[in-house]
């Protein structure tokens, strides 16, 4: 079995020596560095799925490493450690880009639980992200995103529109009656007709289209309604 990496940095070793003992005793893997240029190193190399980070570092700072890493586009979540528990410290620090916030002291088992809180809600919104070849729908930032050869497009949709691309694109290749559309995306309580629906179809096919995505995705199956799939001309 694969151990979840966890990044520890902190220029106290007897900081870091603790946190590892829990850490591993919970079943991860633990690295650790004592500077933020090693940190940044060991990231590169070594792709921890977590870091713990302390603020008050020789040399690049905590600040500066969260920094660098989040200009650089890297995601990996960041529970910032602090001894300061200064307000101002913790919003720049959830400004520059951290996930969490400890103030030393603190409990190792607070940390524990910590981290793996954090690591549970980012695998639920990795849960709520569709991937096609051309298509990503991203149902926690409510964005859709088309791949073409010029790049990625962000896709503006209504809130209804977007709620009707997710349950068809979550629902891969299943069809469903204008009935059943209406009842899951609009509600049982809803008083339109089923006219609204193949609106909602028109207005999402065109968004959708683009001059070099040539998969077709919503499809009509006759005597039944729609469903989505990704098929190529």
């Amino acid at each position: 079995m694969v151990k979840t990496k966890i990044l520890i940095v902190d220029d106290e070793p007897n900081v870091c020596e603790l946190i590892r003992i829990y850490l591993e005793r919970e079943g991860f893997a633990v690295l650790i560095a004592h500077d933020g240029l090693v940190a940044l190193d060991l990231v590169a190399r070594e792709r921890p799925e977590l870091i713990v980070l302390d603020l008050m570092l020789p040399g690049l700072d905590g600040w500066k490493v969260c920094e660098k890493l989040r200009s650089a586009g890297n995601k990996v979540p960041i529970i910032m450690l602090s001894a300061k528990g200064e307000e101002m410290d913790r919003i720049l620090g959830l400004e520059l880009g951290a996930d969490d916030y400890v103030t030393k002291p603190f409990s190792p088992m607070e940390l524990v639980a910590r981290i793996r809180a954090l690591l549970r809600r980012l695998d639920k919104q990795e849960e709520e992200v569709l991937k096609f070849e051309k298509l990503v729908v991203d149902k926690t930032r409510r964005q859709v995103s088309l791949l073409t050869e010029q790049g990625k497009i962000e896709v503006q949709l209504t809130p209804k529109e977007f709620e009707l691309l997710w349950f068809l694109a979550s629902n891969n290749s299943l069809a469903f009656s204008r009935e059943q559309i209406l009842d899951k995306v609009w509600g049982y309580d809803y008083f339109g007709d089923t006219r609204t629906v193949d609106a909602h179809i028109k207005r999402l096919r065109q968004k959708l289209q683009h001059t070099d995505a040539s998969p077709g995705y919503i499809h009509t199956i006759w005597g039944v309604g729609y469903k989505f799939e990704e098929k190529h001309a």
